[in-house]
């Protein structure tokens, strides 16, 4: 695919980053775009390596050799119809994914990928500034009514496929606009808003309609959304923290990461707080617990409210810098990830368990912590203490909130609390209920979501009509 002699002749290039210095001083996205000649130049290092182990790498199935010749071509309208294909918003993985398919790229075996995820931004970014990406209703009606409960990308996805596929859809989100946590738990800095309202202005114009401040399971009885409607999916994400309870816990300053997110999302939105208690690091001594992508987030957001110091503590430790790629290609390898929040300015500290939250008149003044070994036991004699007047726990979700939709539902949950349903028919213990995304799969990835709400979608329409034609 691509130019046959690419790989060979053109070095990889990506998209680079503005200055560290300007971009903490703003809310805005930072990366550069490469130039149209330079994602053709990329395009064409895409080899034609017989098994595209892309393909294994990416969970929405993207076409990524097809799409990538299409570029070097220059057929860009074709190559944004092939990514359409199988992603219906590759706008958001071409900004937030982790491109686990230019790990499994085989160039990636001398550590230079295809960079498939800046193309695939290239390509979609380049579609709506031509005007080429355009509502797609049906060409006609089901008269099948279907609810989807949860605005995140799961019930996205599921519902802009349903619709087009000649169902009534209504989405019901409980907050005021629609994206989950792509729009309320994602920084700006990494994905501005807009790119979602655009995407809600095109399905609204194929026919879903949606609710807004309807928070299923408290302002609706879940019984009388799944008499009104002939199927249900529930979407509504992964929201249970993982919590850390120790001593400590309830001093003033200690918050689970989320809170802190949605709250500057907000801010930069100009919506108003949820909570009487706003949350800032200005000025402060932060320490982030956790360390993965929430827990970046929370850096990169301290940092641009002008925090004294950022200090990120994960209990596992130091991957190493670099994977053996002979035993981990082509899966996404265990190694050392430096995000553009951390080069803003922290420091970094592994194998850290972190035992109390101190602090004098209610308020976190340090915590205590210990050093533990590769079998997470407690090092002898390596205790010590941390100066922090803010606390942000990122250290996952366990589970969808169960209170409210999932106890009203009466609906199965698996052994780790997740909605108990199949990948192949997405059916969940109760009679026209279906679930997708995190809250049947746990926390995981944009593109997870996406892909379960395509997937999720096929067989609820197949569930409607007998027969389906949307893709898996």
């Amino acid at each position: 695919m691509g130019k046959v002699t690419g790989f060979l002749e053109i070095d990889r290039q990506d998209r680079k980053y503005k200055p560290a210095a300007d971009r903490i001083r703003h809310y805005d996205e930072f990366v550069i775009p490469l130039s149209e000649e330079a994602t053709k130049s990329q395009a064409a290092r895409c080899m034609d390596c017989g098994i595209p182990f892309c393909h294994n790498g990416c969970p929405v199935n993207n076409q990524i050799p097809d799409w990538n010749d299409l570029v070097y071509h220059g057929e860009w309208k074709r190559a944004l119809a092939n990514l359409h294909s199988t992603n219906n918003f590759p706008e958001f993985t071409g900004r937030i994914c982790p491109a686990p398919c230019e790990a499994s790229c085989t160039l990636n075996l001398q550590d230079q990928p295809v960079t498939i995820k800046t193309i695939e931004c290239a390509i979609v970014d380049r579609g709506f500034e031509q005007g080429w990406v355009v509502p797609e209703p049906p060409k006609r009606k089901t008269g099948r009514r279907v609810a989807v409960v949860g605005s995140g990308p799961a019930g996205l996805a599921a519902a802009q496929q349903l619709a087009r596929a000649g169902h009534d859809v209504h989405l019901y989100e409980k907050n005021a606009k629609a994206g989950g946590l792509l729009r309320y738990g994602i920084p700006d800095f990494k994905m501005e808003k807009h790119l979602i309202d655009r995407r809600v202005t095109q399905m609204e114009a194929e026919g879903v309609v949606f609710h807004y401040g309807v928070n299923v399971g408290v302002d609706m009885n879940v019984r009388d959304l799944v008499a009104s409607h002939d199927a249900v999916v529930l979407a509504g994400g992964a929201e249970q923290p993982r919590e850390l309870p120790i001593p400590g816990r309830e001093l003033r300053g200690v918050h689970v990461a989320m809170d802190f997110l949605t709250q500057q999302n907000r801010r930069v939105a100009g919506e108003p707080l949820t909570t009487n208690e706003p949350i800032f690091a200005t000025g402060k001594h932060v320490v982030v617990i956790g360390g993965g992508d929430t827990g970046s987030d929370c850096i990169g957001t301290s940092v641009r409210h002008g925090a004294l110091s950022v200090t990120q503590l994960e209990i596992m430790p130091k991957p190493p810098e670099k994977e053996n790629k002979l035993l981990t290609w082509p899966d996404w390898p265990l190694k050392m990830r430096t995000s553009s929040s951390h080069e803003e300015g922290s420091a970094r500290e592994f194998s850290v368990l972190t035992k109390e939250f101190i602090g004098e008149g209610g308020a976190v003044e340090g915590l205590r912590c210990v050093r533990v070994d590769g079998k997470m036991q407690e090092i002898p004699d390596s205790a010590f203490t941390i100066k922090a007047d803010l606390v942000l726990l990122a250290m996952g979700f366990v589970s969808p909130i169960k209170e409210g939709l999932l106890e009203q539902s009466g609906v199965d949950l698996d052994g780790r609390g997740n909605v108990a349903a199949d990948t192949r028919a997405y059916k969940t213990s109760r009679e026209k209920v279906f679930a997708c995304g995190d809250m049947r799969r746990g926390q995981s990835l944009v593109v997870w979501a996406i892909r379960e709400g395509r997937q999720c979608a096929h067989a609820v329409d197949l569930h409607l009509m007998g027969e389906t034609n949307l893709p898996r």
